[in-house]
């Protein structure tokens, strides 16, 4: 046991506990404060990680249940960047939640540890585990405004629904460990042949997909994204889009590529079909949508199918792609419910952001830009990501013709998804819709958050080198 590689987990878990201790003391009028210490303390925490003592080697811990490598730490970073941006939302949010803000903080850092451990779990039983400290919390701040029908119609959708997958996910590792004899993903690397091609094994990998892709919001398995995401407040929407999804996308790599790499590798036509039903369900559902926050769930679910285009493509390149991808993601989906938590108090139809060019200029560049790199504008983090992602698969063409298909799906998804994106641009520039053109006050870390997204995406967009490199050095756990 090696408590040392397990640091900033123990950090983020202290802090969470530390700010309810903290709220015992505070004056109600200054509760909100709290999320100063909370962002202070996860900076201070994202700066660790970046010592030699945590950025070491490969190393296991806990029976090699725990493990602490590259992979590990992109996602951690990347992670602790999300719940920034999430806490600053928050405390703009705060007038709007009927119970304490301090919980709120609270939860959202135990919700950040439990993707913290998923990012080093090298055991299905910790993988399991991790998911449920990551839902249960989320059962929690789904439905934190219990004032709103809507909040807790989100929590229990959730609830359910969260439930079910769990069933799947943990009766699949029940009928993995039958079969081979362990849970540990890196002996199940070593599992012989005859033991993979079991039929009982086989269909236990599929339940494990079927859970962690209930996590990325995958087709079939996305039926909760929209009404969860319409109904929950908006930071938490927001950890959701990005803390949750990246976490189901880690715990895949990790199964697909890490534990059963020669199942997967017979797997090509499986995934292809699932990232192209993705693509084409998200994208094409979105388009009737009113609500801004039901839009970019249909969004998160067409992100999801555009994720798996890297698993599909089974390679490093591919790989590599997924992590550069969340990572404009992240500042991308970071600018949009920012601008989302401070603008749509009452309601969040697009017309709520109707003449946002006029009311708060910097707020309707942000959320502009946003939408143009979701929808893959050059010089976006949005249009290089995807960019990386179809080079992947178009270079797999070679081998199989099908990635020439599903290259095809994904460009018409592409365009199909600017059309819908540039009517959110559209309404801020040139909708009248709007009942009020009174001015948008932005408070000041509110604009900083805008200003790092924006910084963010273009940033990425633009010099992509630094943030590939380490994607590729991340993703070199894994034998492709």
């Amino acid at each position: 046991m090696n408590l040392s590689l397990m640091y900033l987990e123990i950090a983020v878990i202290a802090l969470a506990l530390g700010l309810l201790l903290l709220d015992l003391w505070t004056p109600a009028q200054l509760k909100v404060k709290l999320g100063y210490v909370a962002v202070i303390g996860l900076l201070v925490i994202l700066g660790a990680s970046f010592s030699s003592c945590i950025s070491s080697p490969q190393a296991l811990a806990f029976n090699d249940m725990y493990v602490n490598d590259g992979l590990a730490l992109f996602f951690k970073r990347l992670f602790l960047i999300a719940a920034v941006f999430v806490i600053l939302m928050a405390m703009e949010f705060s007038d709007r939640f009927t119970s304490g803000i301090s919980e709120f903080y609270s939860l959202t850092l135990l919700a950040l540890s439990g993707m913290m451990f998923a990012a080093s779990s090298n055991d299905l039983i910790m993988v399991f585990v991790s998911l449920e400290l990551i839902t249960v919390t989320f059962y929690v701040l789904a439905s934190f405004q219990r004032a709103r029908m809507a909040s807790l119609e989100a929590g229990v959708k959730y609830l359910i629904l969260g439930a079910l997958s769990s069933a799947f996910l943990i009766f699949g590792v029940a009928m993995i460990f039958g079969t081979a004899e362990t849970t540990n993903l890196t002996a199940l690397f070593k599992v012989p042949a005859i033991v993979l091609s079991n039929k009982v094994f086989l269909l236990g990998a599929l339940l494990v997909l079927v859970g962690l892709g209930f996590k990325m919001a995958m087709f079939p398995f996305q039926i909760w994204a929209p009404d969860v995401y319409q109904g929950a407040p908006a930071p938490v929407t927001a950890f959701l889009a990005i803390g949750s999804k990246a976490a189901g996308v880690v715990l895949l790599l990790r199964f697909l590529f890490g534990g059963i790499p020669a199942v997967t590798i017979q797997w090509p036509v499986l995934l292809m079909v699932l990232s192209a039903a993705t693509i084409l369900y998200g994208n094409l559902c979105a388009i009737p949508q009113r609500s801004l926050k039901r839009l970019l769930a249909y969004s998160s679910i067409a992100n999801a199918g555009y994720l798996l285009l890297g698993f599909a493509a089974m390679s490093e390149a591919g790989a590599s792609a997924v992590l550069y991808y969340l990572a404009g993601y992240l500042f991308t989906l970071a600018a949009a419910f920012t601008v989302i938590s401070l603008i749509c108090r009452e309601t969040d139809d697009i017309s709520s952001v109707a003449g946002l060019g006029e009311r708060a200029p910097f707020a309707a560049f942000a959320l502009t830009l946003a939408m143009a790199s979701l929808g893959g504008i050059p010089p976006l983090a949005g249009f290089f990501g995807k960019f990386l992602l179809l080079k992947a698969v178009i270079e797999k063409g070679a081998v199989n013709t099908g990635y020439y298909c599903l290259a095809g799906v994904t460009l018409f998804g592409v365009v199909v998804s600017i059309y819908y994106y540039f009517g959110v641009i559209r309404a801020i520039y040139w909708s009248k819709e709007s009942v009020s053109m009174a001015p948008v006050r932005i408070p000041l870390p509110i604009k900083a958050s805008l200003a790092i997204c924006v910084a963010g995406m273009l940033y990425l967009g633009l010099f992509p080198e630094s943030v590939l490199i380490a994607a590729k050095q991340a993703v070199r756990v894994f034998s492709f």
